[in-house]
């Protein structure tokens, strides 16, 4: 998918839209996120050595793994971290990066959701989390 089709899945836009390219192989969701320089949350994080921050990461993951929800998640449904767990950093992400991850449902309670999912740069772990997500139809509110 380009970022345009993308669009259509998810409700994110610039500049929370974080994934670039995504395709799903064998219900395994595979994303690229081209990490530029000038994104907005690289402005201070860390002056003269710049770091894609860890939070940011986590979405990178969470919004790759909405393409294996391509069917799910119908026009004008939000998507919301429900719980992150077992995250872990192995290596940073700079500018000129790009990450790519792959990410997978491993259970499912709709509208909860749970996923696994990693990201690398030139095939160097950088990340891993597993974590959950609500998919909330409009007019709904989850308890």
């Amino acid at each position: 998918m380009t970022k345009e089709e993308i669009k259509t899945l998810l409700p994110h836009r610039e500049p929370m839209l974080l994934v670039d390219e995504a395709e799903r192989i064998d219900g395994v969701s595979h994303g690229k996120i081209h990490i530029k320089g000038d994104e907005w949350f690289l402005q201070g994080h860390f002056p003269g050595h710049p770091v894609v921050p860890g939070v940011m990461l986590c979405e990178m993951l969470a919004q790759s793994a909405c393409m294996c929800l391509q069917d799910q998640i119908k026009p004008g449904c939000l998507t919301f971290f429900a719980g992150l767990d077992k995250v872990r950093f192995k290596n940073p992400v700079h500018p000129g990066d790009t990450l790519e991850t792959a990410c997978e449902i491993t259970r499912s309670r709709h509208p909860f959701y749970f996923a696994k999912g990693e990201g690398r740069v030139d095939g160097k772990l950088c990340v891993t989390a597993e974590f959950s997500f609500v998919i909330q139809e409009p007019g709904k509110e989850t308890e």
